[in-house]
Protein backbone atom coordinates (compact mmCIF):
# COMPACT_ATOMS: atom_id res chain seq x y z
CA UNK A 1 0.00 0.00 0.00
CA UNK A 2 1.55 3.17 -1.11
CA UNK A 3 0.56 6.74 0.40
CA UNK A 4 1.52 9.99 -1.02
CA UNK A 5 1.62 13.22 0.74
CA UNK A 6 0.51 15.36 -2.19
CA UNK A 7 1.19 19.27 -2.77
CA UNK A 8 -1.31 21.52 -1.62
CA UNK A 9 -2.39 23.51 -4.69
CA UNK A 10 -5.35 25.95 -3.18
CA UNK A 11 -5.12 29.49 -3.16
CA UNK A 12 -4.06 31.05 -1.22
CA UNK A 13 -1.27 28.44 -0.33
CA UNK A 14 -1.58 25.96 2.99
CA UNK A 15 1.54 25.01 4.68
CA UNK A 16 -0.28 22.22 6.12
CA UNK A 17 0.59 18.51 5.54
CA UNK A 18 -1.25 15.45 7.06
CA UNK A 19 2.20 13.48 8.23
CA UNK A 20 5.44 15.44 8.92
CA UNK A 21 8.92 13.49 8.08
CA UNK A 22 9.45 12.48 11.47
CA UNK A 23 5.77 10.57 11.34
CA UNK A 24 5.86 9.12 7.89
CA UNK A 25 9.00 7.08 9.27
CA UNK A 26 6.75 6.18 12.32
CA UNK A 27 4.25 4.79 9.59
CA UNK A 28 6.55 2.54 7.94
CA UNK A 29 7.87 1.26 11.21
CA UNK A 30 4.47 0.17 12.54
CA UNK A 31 3.46 -0.89 9.22
CA UNK A 32 5.82 -2.60 7.40
CA UNK A 33 3.56 -2.91 4.33
CA UNK A 34 3.46 0.38 3.59
CA UNK A 35 5.16 2.93 1.63
CA UNK A 36 4.83 6.45 2.03
CA UNK A 37 6.29 9.34 -1.37
CA UNK A 38 6.39 12.36 -1.59
CA UNK A 39 5.44 15.22 -3.72
CA UNK A 40 7.36 17.90 -4.49
CA UNK A 41 6.38 21.52 -2.90
CA UNK A 42 7.53 24.75 -2.57
CA UNK A 43 5.18 25.69 0.45
CA UNK A 44 4.77 22.74 2.86
CA UNK A 45 6.08 23.75 6.56
CA UNK A 46 8.35 21.11 6.57
CA UNK A 47 10.83 21.26 3.09
CA UNK A 48 11.26 18.50 0.27
CA UNK A 49 14.66 18.59 1.81
CA UNK A 50 13.26 17.12 5.46
CA UNK A 51 11.70 14.09 3.96
CA UNK A 52 14.66 13.36 2.25
CA UNK A 53 16.56 12.99 4.92
CA UNK A 54 14.33 11.17 6.59
CA UNK A 55 14.26 8.34 3.62
CA UNK A 56 11.74 9.74 1.63
CA UNK A 57 11.37 10.12 -2.44
CA UNK A 58 10.38 13.76 -3.42
CA UNK A 59 8.66 13.16 -6.94
CA UNK A 60 7.25 15.23 -9.19
CA UNK A 61 4.72 12.82 -9.94
CA UNK A 62 2.97 10.73 -7.37
CA UNK A 63 0.62 8.71 -9.47
CA UNK A 64 1.99 5.34 -8.70
CA UNK A 65 0.44 5.80 -5.21
CA UNK A 66 -2.61 3.97 -3.84
CA UNK A 67 -3.51 6.28 -1.74
CA UNK A 68 -3.85 10.14 -1.97
CA UNK A 69 -3.48 12.28 0.99
CA UNK A 70 -3.69 15.75 1.39
CA UNK A 71 -5.52 18.43 3.45
CA UNK A 72 -7.41 21.21 1.22
CA UNK A 73 -9.56 20.91 -2.15
CA UNK A 74 -7.99 19.06 -4.94
CA UNK A 75 -8.50 21.12 -8.24
CA UNK A 76 -10.60 18.97 -10.52
CA UNK A 77 -7.37 19.06 -12.99
CA UNK A 78 -5.13 17.86 -10.59
CA UNK A 79 -7.37 15.17 -9.51
CA UNK A 80 -5.72 11.52 -10.34
CA UNK A 81 -8.32 8.95 -11.55
CA UNK A 82 -8.83 5.72 -9.56
CA UNK A 83 -7.07 6.62 -6.63
CA UNK A 84 -7.87 6.97 -3.29
CA UNK A 85 -8.21 10.47 -1.93
CA UNK A 86 -7.91 11.64 1.59
CA UNK A 87 -8.75 15.59 2.00
CA UNK A 88 -11.11 18.29 3.31
CA UNK A 89 -13.33 18.63 0.05
CA UNK A 90 -16.21 20.73 1.91
CA UNK A 91 -18.86 19.30 0.07
CA UNK A 92 -20.70 17.07 2.54
CA UNK A 93 -23.66 19.85 3.27
CA UNK A 94 -24.14 20.87 -0.50
CA UNK A 95 -21.71 23.62 -0.95
CA UNK A 96 -22.77 24.74 -3.76
CA UNK A 97 -18.75 25.93 -4.79
CA UNK A 98 -17.32 22.59 -4.75
CA UNK A 99 -20.11 20.92 -6.54
CA UNK A 100 -17.91 20.00 -9.98
CA UNK A 101 -15.62 18.77 -7.61
CA UNK A 102 -17.28 16.04 -6.37
CA UNK A 103 -19.16 15.35 -9.44
CA UNK A 104 -15.48 15.09 -11.36
CA UNK A 105 -14.49 12.52 -8.42
CA UNK A 106 -17.50 10.56 -9.47
CA UNK A 107 -16.38 10.75 -13.10
CA UNK A 108 -12.92 9.74 -12.34
CA UNK A 109 -14.00 6.87 -9.83
CA UNK A 110 -12.13 8.10 -6.99
CA UNK A 111 -12.54 6.98 -3.56
CA UNK A 112 -12.91 10.14 -1.68
CA UNK A 113 -12.47 9.93 2.20
CA UNK A 114 -12.79 13.55 4.05
CA UNK A 115 -11.09 14.43 6.60
CA UNK A 116 -14.38 15.12 8.08
CA UNK A 117 -16.65 11.95 7.54
CA UNK A 118 -13.75 10.04 9.75
CA UNK A 119 -15.93 9.17 12.99
CA UNK A 120 -16.02 6.16 15.59
CA UNK A 121 -19.62 4.43 16.11
CA UNK A 122 -21.03 7.14 17.91
CA UNK A 123 -20.54 9.63 14.60
CA UNK A 124 -17.89 11.33 16.55
CA UNK A 125 -15.07 13.08 14.59
CA UNK A 126 -11.89 11.49 14.84
CA UNK A 127 -8.96 13.56 13.72
CA UNK A 128 -9.27 17.75 12.41
CA UNK A 129 -7.63 20.92 13.24
CA UNK A 130 -10.55 22.32 15.53
CA UNK A 131 -8.10 22.38 18.60
CA UNK A 132 -5.72 24.63 16.61
CA UNK A 133 -8.04 26.67 15.17
CA UNK A 134 -9.34 27.44 18.80
CA UNK A 135 -6.22 28.10 20.10
CA UNK A 136 -5.25 30.93 16.74
CA UNK A 137 -8.89 32.17 17.36
CA UNK A 138 -8.35 33.35 20.77
CA UNK A 139 -5.06 34.48 20.47
CA UNK A 140 -6.48 36.13 17.30
CA UNK A 141 -8.88 38.17 19.39
CA UNK A 142 -7.28 39.59 22.22
CA UNK A 143 -4.38 40.64 19.24
CA UNK A 144 -7.51 42.59 17.75
CA UNK A 145 -8.34 44.09 21.47
CA UNK A 146 -4.56 44.97 21.29
CA UNK A 147 -4.88 46.75 18.40
CA UNK A 148 -8.63 48.69 18.68
CA UNK A 149 -7.82 49.98 21.91
CA UNK A 150 -4.31 50.76 21.19
CA UNK A 151 -3.32 48.54 24.49
CA UNK A 152 -0.41 46.19 23.21
CA UNK A 153 0.62 45.00 20.06
CA UNK A 154 1.12 41.10 19.60
CA UNK A 155 2.53 39.70 16.27
CA UNK A 156 0.94 37.46 13.80
CA UNK A 157 0.46 34.15 14.86
CA UNK A 158 1.59 33.02 11.31
CA UNK A 159 5.22 34.82 11.90
CA UNK A 160 5.50 33.12 14.92
CA UNK A 161 7.48 29.48 15.17
CA UNK A 162 5.03 27.60 17.27
CA UNK A 163 2.86 27.42 19.84
CA UNK A 164 5.47 27.86 22.54
CA UNK A 165 6.75 31.33 20.83
CA UNK A 166 2.51 32.42 20.74
CA UNK A 167 2.22 31.54 24.51
CA UNK A 168 5.12 33.56 24.14
CA UNK A 169 3.79 36.74 23.45
CA UNK A 170 0.93 36.56 25.38
CA UNK A 171 3.03 36.31 28.72
CA UNK A 172 4.08 39.87 27.76
CA UNK A 173 0.65 41.74 27.83
CA UNK A 174 -1.86 42.86 30.54
CA UNK A 175 -5.76 42.35 29.62
CA UNK A 176 -7.87 45.26 31.23
CA UNK A 177 -10.79 44.32 33.49
CA UNK A 178 -13.20 42.67 31.01
CA UNK A 179 -15.50 40.10 30.86
CA UNK A 180 -15.35 36.98 27.81
CA UNK A 181 -17.74 34.46 26.85
CA UNK A 182 -16.68 31.56 25.49
CA UNK A 183 -19.58 28.94 24.02
CA UNK A 184 -19.21 25.19 23.09
CA UNK A 185 -17.83 21.76 24.72
CA UNK A 186 -15.21 20.42 22.06
CA UNK A 187 -11.50 20.95 20.49
CA UNK A 188 -12.64 24.32 19.27
CA UNK A 189 -13.20 25.56 22.80
CA UNK A 190 -10.32 23.16 24.33
CA UNK A 191 -8.05 25.51 22.26
CA UNK A 192 -9.44 28.28 23.23
CA UNK A 193 -10.07 27.58 26.88
CA UNK A 194 -6.25 26.75 26.97
CA UNK A 195 -5.45 30.66 26.22
CA UNK A 196 -7.37 31.88 28.09
CA UNK A 197 -5.79 29.75 31.19
CA UNK A 198 -2.32 30.88 29.91
CA UNK A 199 -3.25 33.87 30.45
CA UNK A 200 -4.20 33.16 33.96
CA UNK A 201 -7.96 34.83 32.85
CA UNK A 202 -10.17 33.18 36.43
CA UNK A 203 -13.37 30.73 35.21
CA UNK A 204 -16.18 31.68 37.43
CA UNK A 205 -19.82 30.40 37.53
CA UNK A 206 -22.52 31.49 35.20
CA UNK A 207 -24.10 32.60 38.07
CA UNK A 208 -21.11 34.61 39.39
CA UNK A 209 -20.90 36.17 35.82
CA UNK A 210 -24.39 37.02 35.22
CA UNK A 211 -24.73 38.71 38.31
CA UNK A 212 -21.02 39.80 39.98
CA UNK A 213 -18.68 42.42 39.28
CA UNK A 214 -15.03 41.88 38.87
CA UNK A 215 -11.98 43.46 39.40
CA UNK A 216 -10.13 41.17 37.16
CA UNK A 217 -10.31 39.77 33.24
CA UNK A 218 -12.65 36.57 34.04
CA UNK A 219 -14.34 34.44 31.70
CA UNK A 220 -17.52 32.13 31.29
CA UNK A 221 -17.92 28.88 29.15
CA UNK A 222 -21.26 28.30 28.01
CA UNK A 223 -22.60 25.08 26.07
CA UNK A 224 -25.88 24.50 24.29
CA UNK A 225 -28.31 23.81 27.37
CA UNK A 226 -27.33 27.72 29.04
CA UNK A 227 -27.55 29.69 25.68
CA UNK A 228 -30.59 28.20 24.58
CA UNK A 229 -34.12 27.65 25.90
CA UNK A 230 -37.69 25.89 25.47
CA UNK A 231 -39.58 28.78 23.77
CA UNK A 232 -42.49 27.24 26.77
CA UNK A 233 -40.17 27.65 29.86
CA UNK A 234 -39.89 23.63 29.98
CA UNK A 235 -36.84 21.92 30.97
CA UNK A 236 -34.04 21.83 28.63
CA UNK A 237 -33.57 18.66 26.94
CA UNK A 238 -30.56 17.88 24.84
CA UNK A 239 -31.79 15.18 23.23
CA UNK A 240 -34.93 16.66 21.71
CA UNK A 241 -32.81 19.99 21.55
CA UNK A 242 -30.75 18.26 18.93
CA UNK A 243 -33.08 16.14 16.87
CA UNK A 244 -35.77 19.47 16.61
CA UNK A 245 -34.57 22.40 18.24
CA UNK A 246 -37.99 24.23 16.69
CA UNK A 247 -39.00 24.19 20.27
CA UNK A 248 -36.46 26.45 21.86
CA UNK A 249 -35.10 30.06 21.79
CA UNK A 250 -31.97 31.67 22.21
CA UNK A 251 -31.17 32.75 25.96
CA UNK A 252 -27.77 34.54 24.34
CA UNK A 253 -28.85 38.09 25.78
CA UNK A 254 -28.46 37.40 29.31
CA UNK A 255 -24.82 37.09 28.26
CA UNK A 256 -24.37 39.71 25.84
CA UNK A 257 -25.59 41.99 28.35
CA UNK A 258 -22.85 41.80 31.05
CA UNK A 259 -20.23 40.94 28.29
CA UNK A 260 -17.10 42.84 26.83
CA UNK A 261 -15.57 40.05 24.50
CA UNK A 262 -17.28 36.68 22.75
CA UNK A 263 -15.14 33.93 21.81
CA UNK A 264 -17.23 31.48 19.62
CA UNK A 265 -15.72 27.71 19.85
CA UNK A 266 -19.37 25.81 19.46
CA UNK A 267 -20.74 24.10 16.46
CA UNK A 268 -24.08 25.55 15.14
CA UNK A 269 -26.58 22.97 14.06
CA UNK A 270 -28.67 23.37 11.13
CA UNK A 271 -32.53 25.14 12.75
CA UNK A 272 -31.27 26.03 15.80
CA UNK A 273 -31.58 29.31 17.71
CA UNK A 274 -29.60 32.48 16.21
CA UNK A 275 -27.12 33.45 18.88
CA UNK A 276 -27.76 36.82 18.49
CA UNK A 277 -29.70 38.77 15.50
CA UNK A 278 -29.04 41.80 13.93
CA UNK A 279 -32.39 43.23 16.15
CA UNK A 280 -30.27 41.43 19.07
CA UNK A 281 -27.16 44.03 18.74
CA UNK A 282 -28.96 46.64 17.84
CA UNK A 283 -30.45 47.13 21.79
CA UNK A 284 -29.25 49.35 24.14
CA UNK A 285 -28.16 46.70 26.41
CA UNK A 286 -26.27 44.71 23.98
CA UNK A 287 -22.61 44.91 25.63
CA UNK A 288 -20.65 42.92 23.65
CA UNK A 289 -17.89 44.77 21.58
CA UNK A 290 -15.78 42.02 20.06
CA UNK A 291 -16.04 39.26 18.81
CA UNK A 292 -13.55 36.12 17.68
CA UNK A 293 -15.89 34.11 15.80
CA UNK A 294 -13.98 30.80 15.56
CA UNK A 295 -17.16 29.06 14.24
CA UNK A 296 -17.47 31.50 11.64
CA UNK A 297 -20.97 30.68 9.73
CA UNK A 298 -21.23 33.87 7.62
CA UNK A 299 -25.11 35.38 8.22
CA UNK A 300 -26.04 33.27 10.07
CA UNK A 301 -26.17 32.62 13.92
CA UNK A 302 -23.45 35.13 14.97
CA UNK A 303 -25.30 38.45 13.54
CA UNK A 304 -21.65 40.10 13.40
CA UNK A 305 -20.37 37.71 10.77
CA UNK A 306 -20.69 39.31 7.72
CA UNK A 307 -18.32 37.32 6.06
CA UNK A 308 -15.42 35.82 6.49
CA UNK A 309 -11.79 37.68 7.16
CA UNK A 310 -8.23 36.58 5.65
CA UNK A 311 -4.97 35.39 7.97
CA UNK A 312 -3.48 39.00 6.03
CA UNK A 313 -6.62 41.20 7.37
CA UNK A 314 -8.12 39.26 9.99
CA UNK A 315 -10.05 41.82 11.61
CA UNK A 316 -13.58 44.48 10.79
CA UNK A 317 -16.21 45.88 12.23
CA UNK A 318 -19.85 45.60 12.07
CA UNK A 319 -22.37 48.58 12.73
CA UNK A 320 -25.20 47.52 14.86
CA UNK A 321 -27.33 50.10 13.63
CA UNK A 322 -26.37 49.97 10.15
CA UNK A 323 -25.85 46.54 10.10
CA UNK A 324 -22.87 47.26 7.68
CA UNK A 325 -19.22 46.47 7.84
CA UNK A 326 -17.12 49.49 9.00
CA UNK A 327 -13.54 50.05 10.11
CA UNK A 328 -12.52 47.13 12.91
CA UNK A 329 -11.89 50.66 15.45
CA UNK A 330 -14.68 52.55 14.36
CA UNK A 331 -16.82 54.27 17.64
CA UNK A 332 -19.26 52.22 18.53
CA UNK A 333 -18.88 49.00 16.28
CA UNK A 334 -18.41 45.58 17.19
CA UNK A 335 -14.64 44.15 16.26
CA UNK A 336 -14.84 41.24 14.73
CA UNK A 337 -12.49 38.12 13.64
CA UNK A 338 -13.85 35.50 11.22
CA UNK A 339 -10.83 33.96 9.59
CA UNK A 340 -12.16 31.08 8.50
CA UNK A 341 -8.26 28.92 7.99
CA UNK A 342 -7.06 29.94 11.74
CA UNK A 343 -4.60 26.61 11.86
CA UNK A 344 -2.94 27.59 8.80
CA UNK A 345 -1.47 30.31 10.63
CA UNK A 346 0.59 27.32 12.99
CA UNK A 347 1.24 24.81 10.40
CA UNK A 348 4.03 23.02 12.17
CA UNK A 349 1.92 22.42 15.05
CA UNK A 350 -1.16 21.77 13.50
CA UNK A 351 0.17 19.38 11.52
CA UNK A 352 2.01 17.06 13.94
CA UNK A 353 -1.01 17.19 16.18
CA UNK A 354 -3.45 16.18 13.08
CA UNK A 355 -0.44 13.35 11.90
CA UNK A 356 -1.02 12.02 15.59
CA UNK A 357 -4.70 11.61 14.88
CA UNK A 358 -4.31 10.08 11.48
CA UNK A 359 -1.64 7.78 12.04
CA UNK A 360 -3.78 6.69 15.42
CA UNK A 361 -7.32 6.30 13.89
CA UNK A 362 -7.20 5.67 10.06
CA UNK A 363 -3.67 4.18 8.89
CA UNK A 364 -4.57 0.98 10.79
CA UNK A 365 -7.60 0.80 9.06
CA UNK A 366 -5.93 -0.05 5.68
CA UNK A 367 -3.72 -3.07 7.74
CA UNK A 368 -6.51 -4.40 10.19
CA UNK A 369 -9.05 -5.21 7.34
CA UNK A 370 -10.95 -2.11 8.42
CA UNK A 371 -11.98 -3.71 11.89
CA UNK A 372 -13.55 -0.72 13.21
CA UNK A 373 -15.31 0.35 10.32
CA UNK A 374 -13.20 3.96 10.07
CA UNK A 375 -12.96 3.88 6.17
CA UNK A 376 -16.77 2.28 5.33
CA UNK A 377 -18.41 5.65 7.08
CA UNK A 378 -15.41 7.61 6.15
CA UNK A 379 -16.00 6.64 1.93
CA UNK A 380 -18.20 9.20 -0.23
CA UNK A 381 -17.72 7.84 -3.18
CA UNK A 382 -16.91 4.45 -4.77
CA UNK A 383 -14.60 2.88 -7.55
CA UNK A 384 -16.90 2.98 -9.77
CA UNK A 385 -18.47 6.18 -9.75
CA UNK A 386 -21.32 6.61 -7.25
CA UNK A 387 -22.17 7.64 -3.79
CA UNK A 388 -22.05 5.68 -1.07
CA UNK A 389 -25.23 4.67 0.93
CA UNK A 390 -23.96 6.76 3.74
CA UNK A 391 -23.96 9.80 1.36
CA UNK A 392 -26.91 9.19 -1.26
CA UNK A 393 -28.43 12.47 0.18
CA UNK A 394 -25.68 13.84 -2.13
CA UNK A 395 -27.68 12.77 -5.17
CA UNK A 396 -29.83 15.84 -6.22
CA UNK A 397 -26.56 17.87 -5.54
CA UNK A 398 -24.41 16.33 -7.94
CA UNK A 399 -27.01 16.26 -10.73
CA UNK A 400 -27.63 19.91 -10.95
CA UNK A 401 -27.22 20.65 -14.33
CA UNK A 402 -24.02 23.15 -14.88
Amino acid sequence: MTFAIIKERKTPPDRRVVFSPEKCQEVIQKFPDARIIVEASDVRIFPDDAYRDAGFKVLEDVSSADVMLGVKEVPVDALIPNKKYFYFSHTIKKQPYNRKLLKAMLAKNIEMFDHETIVNADKHRLIGFGYYAGLVGAYNGFRGLGLRDRLFALPKVETLPDLEAVKAELDKITLPNIKIILSGTGKVTRGAKEILDHLKIREVTDTDYLFKDFEEPVYCLIDVTEYNKRKDGGAFDKEEFYNDPSDYESDFMKYAKVSDMFISGHFYGNGAPYLFTREDAKHPDFKINIVADISCDVDGPIASTLRASTIADPFYGYNPQTEAETAFDAPGAITVMAVDNLPCELPKDASEGFGDMFMEHVIPAFFNGDRNGILERAKITTADGKLTSRFAYLKDYVEIAD
